[in-house]
């Protein structure tokens, strides 16, 4: 008799760290599949696959994701053999669909039921493709590639008994055939651990501490890339610290040689790229790369404003975790913001490409930091209710039940 819960997903456990381990905790057979550097969670069993080889060379630009979906896809279903031979026979298969993983379990567990998680399903107009030209033309060769990753993608949400997006806005991005084995489900994160705290000295790493009192603006861009806004925030930066001199930027991230967005041109980064030629004092901009999560959080526990700008993509943790922190968020008028932040209520919303208007407004946030009061409050409000990792995860729980996984309580 089928049992339990097959998660997949290249990076095990992402997303789907809470409900694995509480699924472990109330006694659900688990097991993975994920490519070898997936870090696994205790008590889940984990097959990890490594790539045979890579895309083939000089092939149809089109197909170069397909291919490669496939290839992880054939990956993947040798890991499921190895499972099934040791006795493993799912009840529900949770996968991202987004790497082809998926693709072929159905000829090794044929009646497991099967929810896939769907966290972008690419347009080649209207979302994050042709958003911004400044660094990429909308060509029709960005408009092809931009459809062309769905390709495998499809056929893995084709076989999906449910389809789980974790916001209205990735939900939406899906194509109408779809719609009707669509629940939105967000993680949520844990607002009990990350909450407003008290004043408190930052700590940099070089030493120097901004102290209770100084204003702070906070920035979190994993790959440090436009797509999240980071030529926009710099070029804010000039006037914001020309007349707030007391202002202090915090910026966490990495340079990534595979941001979401797409290369920075002539093999330089998108830091570079973002910040040349602009007069900003480098005593006052940190660069804190991929810092502690606790350290994050101190940041922003300390916040003044949290800038959080994006491309119509997939929303950040990031936002959810600021919010939660009780930050005075200034956010860019996009749709996946929109789906956490009303402008005015829980923070603002501003043009994405209005410089100047983010500017004003972290000028006005740092001279009048008690102005915003009511609107961290309300973030951390809207948080709570709508991004608890709590109500994110008894959600799971109820799908995978529905679906036939014995949960003891």
């Amino acid at each position: 008799m089928s049992a339990g819960v097959l998660f997949v997903h290249n990076n095990f456990p992402a997303q789907f760290r809470d409900l694995a381990q509480t699924l472990v905790a109330r006694g659900v057979p688990c097991a993975a599949i994920g490519s070898e550097t997936a870090p696994g969670v205790q008590g889940v069993r984990i097959g990890r696959y490594s790539l045979p080889r890579g895309t083939t060379a000089g092939m149809f630009s089109l197909a170069v994701r397909a291919e490669a979906d496939l290839i992880r896809g054939r990956a993947a279903l040798e890991m499921a053999r190895a499972l099934k031979d040791q006795g493993f026979d799912p009840a529900v298969i949770v996968a991202h669909s987004g790497w082809g993983e998926a693709i072929f379990l159905d000829e090794m567990f044929a009646h497991a039921r099967r929810v896939m998680f769907s966290e972008f399903f690419y347009r080649g107009r209207g979302l994050d493709i042709g958003f911004d030209t400044e660094f990429f033309a909308h060509s029709d060769e960005a408009v092809l590639l931009g459809k062309a990753k769905n390709a495998v993608m499809a056929l893995s949400l084709t076989d999906a008994d449910v389809i789980v997006a974790p916001t209205a806005f990735q939900a939406a991005a899906l194509p109408t055939i779809f719609q009707p084995r669509v629940r939105i489900i967000h993680e949520g994160v844990d607002v009990d651990a990350i909450r407003p705290g008290g004043a408190e000295p930052f700590a940099l790493p070089d030493g120097r501490v901004i102290a209770p009192g100084t204003p702070l603006i906070t920035h979190i861009n994993n790959n440090l890339e436009p797509l999240r806004g980071l030529h926009i925030l710099a070029r804010a930066l000039p006037r914001l610290m020309a007349e707030v001199p007391q202002a202090e930027v915090v910026i966490f991230g990495q340079e990534s040689p595979r941001p979401y967005g797409g290369s920075a041109p002539d093999g330089r980064t998108w830091r570079e790229v973002c910040f040349d030629g602009l007069q900003i004092d480098p005593a006052r901009l940190h660069l804190m790369g991929r810092a502690p999560h606790a350290q994050m959080l101190a940041a922003l526990r300390r916040s003044t404003a949290h800038v959080y700008y994006t491309y119509p993509f997939v929303l950040s943790w990031s936002l959810i975790e600021a919010m939660a922190s009780g930050c005075y968020v200034i956010g860019s008028d996009t749709a996946p913001v929109r789906d956490a932040i009303t402008d005015g209520v829980d923070g603002r919303l501003l043009d994405f490409f209005d410089v100047e208007a983010l500017s004003q407004s972290l000028i006005d946030a740092c001279r009048d930091p008690a102005a915003a009061a009511p609107l961290r409050a309300a973030a951390r409000a809207t948080a709570v209710a709508k991004f608890s990792s709590r109500a994110g995860k008894a959600a799971w729980l109820a799908l995978l039940s529905d679906l036939g996984v014995d949960i003891p309580a």
